[in-house]
């Protein structure tokens, strides 16, 4: 009896626990994505070691910035990105949950697409560096006349906040100080120009 009773309070306590819904989701399959950027690398003479790819269509408070290492076909590093408030011209009651893209000037929208990651400046954010982004596509062409950059931000954390959100931005892809400073160390030892692929 003690041990069916057990048995019991175990099958329950595992039944809530993964029911709880803070479990992480299976890691998502980016095969397709990863081939077709080192193909695209190639053909523009970018990078061939390794690219960064953001997926809007996660969680804010999950990692969805990923650094793949293009010839050891695996994730090097990954973590929290912000997406754009998209409130400029209409309410966006939802911003939080969803990042709303659009390539509008002034709109403080996420725009996906691929993106050239252009000249390392100075920003008045985070650890004080920025990095140009060019769009590559019609969705995001308008990247630089809206000056969205690559930067940090000390309200972003360095580690998933599920089921909390990040903080939202203008339209910018921002990360932590901590993972900023290992982009930008990657960013100056590479001579060729880096891919930044957002999709959703």
């Amino acid at each position: 009896m003690i041990r069916l009773t057990l048995l019991f309070v175990s099958v329950i306590f595992s039944c809530a626990r993964f029911s709880s819904g803070d479990e992480a989701p299976p890691a998502k399959d980016y095969s397709h994505v990863n081939t077709d950027a080192l193909a695209y690398c190639r053909d523009k003479g970018f990078c061939t070691n390794y690219y960064f790819l953001v997926d809007l269509s996660i969680h804010s408070g999950r990692n969805r910035f990923f650094v793949y290492d293009f010839k050891g076909k695996k994730v090097l590093a990954q973590n929290l990105v912000t997406h754009g408030t998209c409130d400029a011209f209409e309410a966006n009651a939802t911003r939080n949950e969803k990042a709303r893209l659009s390539n509008r000037v002034d709109s403080h929208c996420s725009a996906k697409g691929k993106n050239k990651v252009a000249q390392r400046d100075y920003s008045n954010w985070g650890i004080n560096v920025k990095y140009w982004l060019d769009g590559l596509e019609e969705g995001n062409s308008n990247a630089r006349s809206r000056v969205i950059v690559l930067h940090s931000w000390d309200a972003m954390a360095n580690e998933e906040v599920y089921p909390n959100y990040s903080p939202l931005s203008w339209g910018c892809p921002a990360v932590s100080d901590a993972f900023m400073r290992v982009l930008d160390a990657k960013l100056q030892a590479t001579k060729k120009p880096v891919l930044l692929w957002i999709v959703d």
